[in-house]
């Protein structure tokens, strides 16, 4: 999560500062903290967004906003969207998008319904065969794109009515419910309570701190190895400031959790998945040639990516993330309905972009996702908690994604 923030420090902290001053004679802590946030706004400004949402949502609906329950509500609520919208980030790096999810999300769920409900099948295994069925319609898509050269926009087009259909073929136009009690669990309970009775969920407490060390950890070691090769680093100052609100936000989310229930189980899920695709965007080889096709397609090809291979395994995982949020919509709900899924794909779409994506592709993180999906959900229960109605909700989220758009426009050319 270490970026270098400052350009022109070196690390071993001689050389010229950023206004050319020697690095020992530049201005203040305080100024290069500054000089820090102004030169990785991409990177932080939608974290001071999100921070300035909750704070003002928490003001505005006198602290109800920030209730345990309503926070553990607000995990519940947005969590098959936090799922779509790491595998869409991922997408859009690539210099793709996909208008499918949102209807595979509610074909998954229709396959799921009719397999346990209607034919009996135990729900772990009919769990595998619709998480496979998402990854065969994912390569298909995929296929297509990659080594047809069709473009996105118009095979997950074609999916998004094609698999909307097969939705109201299977469901013959009804709902059919109710889930098994073990998937419902799945998405919609909570850890186990474990140990001596305290006023806190202790499980959740152990989980929260081993998290907490391993964000401390994670940082100092990236910074460590910026160092080890002699890259750019940020400054001490503002380092010790990100590492401080890292750790007091999870500090205080676990606090707020510990106190209802615990952690939801769904939260285990997308830390799972938070920490598996942050680490291969970031370390892993495949996740670099994202990046690279995603930001020059040429340049990746001549230094030997893979692109079709590359492309075509980014919609097979987007197929199966959109499968895992289908089978926890429909049992968050109890039901698979023929309007599932509707408009998903463009919350996925706004969260990547909100939290950092580009249009022309080759930026973004997986945290990026998370974080612009949960100023959605904010928003969202936010403006509930207030009495705003639904079609103002959806002006300021028009807003709010047109705004988010047009800095990375801003970023660029400034650049």
């Amino acid at each position: 999560m270490s970026t270098d923030l400052t350009a022109g420090t070196r690390a071993d902290g001689t050389g010229k500062g950023p206004s050319g001053r020697p690095a020992g004679t530049g201005p203040g802590v305080g100024r290069l903290i500054l000089d820090g946030l102004r030169g990785n706004m991409r990177q932080y400004g939608m974290l001071i967004a999100l921070g300035l949402i909750v704070a003002l949502f928490a003001v505005w609906t006198g602290g109800d906003l920030l209730l345990p329950r309503n926070v553990s509500n607000l995990v519940l609520q947005n969590s098959y969207i936090l799922i779509l919208a790491i595998g869409m980030m991922i997408v859009i790096i690539s210099g793709h998008i996909d208008l499918s999810v949102g209807s595979l999300t509610a074909f998954v769920g229709a396959v799921a319904a009719v397999l346990m409900v209607e034919h009996r099948m135990a729900w772990p295994l009919a769990v595998v065969l619709v998480l496979l069925l998402g990854a065969v319609a994912g390569a298909m898509q995929g296929f297509f794109i990659a080594y047809l050269g069709i473009p996105s926009f118009i095979v997950t087009l074609a999916g998004m009515l094609l698999f909307r259909g097969l939705t109201e073929i299977f469901l013959k136009g009804q709902t059919i419910g109710p889930f098994p009690e073990g998937l419902q669990t799945v998405s919609n309970g909570f850890l186990p309570a474990v140990g001596p009775s305290t006023d806190y969920h202790n499980l959740t407490l152990v989980l929260g701190l081993a998290l907490i060390v391993f964000v401390v950890w994670q940082e100092v070691r990236d910074r460590r190895r910026q160092r080890e090769y002699a890259l750019e680093v940020a400054p001490v100052g503002l380092f010790a400031v990100k590492l401080g609100a890292l750790v007091a936000t999870v500090l205080v989310f676990t606090l707020l959790l510990a106190s209802y229930k615990g952690a939801p189980v769904v939260l285990l899920i997308l830390a799972v998945l938070l920490v598996g695709f942050g680490y291969v965007m970031r370390n892993a080889i495949v996740g670099r040639h994202v990046y690279a096709i995603g930001g020059n397609l040429p340049a990746a090809k001549l230094s030997g990516v893979r692109d079709r291979k590359v492309t075509f395994l980014v919609f097979l995982n987007m197929g199966v993330l959109a499968a895992l949020a289908g089978l926890v919509f429909a049992a968050r709900f109890n039901a698979a309905s023929p309007k599932a899924g509707i408009n998903f794909e463009l919350e996925a779409i706004a969260a990547s972009f909100i939290g950092g994506a580009s249009m022309s592709g080759g930026v973004g993180t997986v945290l990026g996702a998370i974080v612009g999906g949960l100023v959605l959900g904010v928003l969202n229960n936010g403006m509930n908690l207030v009495g705003i109605g639904t079609d103002w909700q959806q002006v300021i989220k028009g807003l709010v994604l047109l705004a988010a758009v047009g800095f990375d426009v801003w970023n660029k050319r400034k650049a």
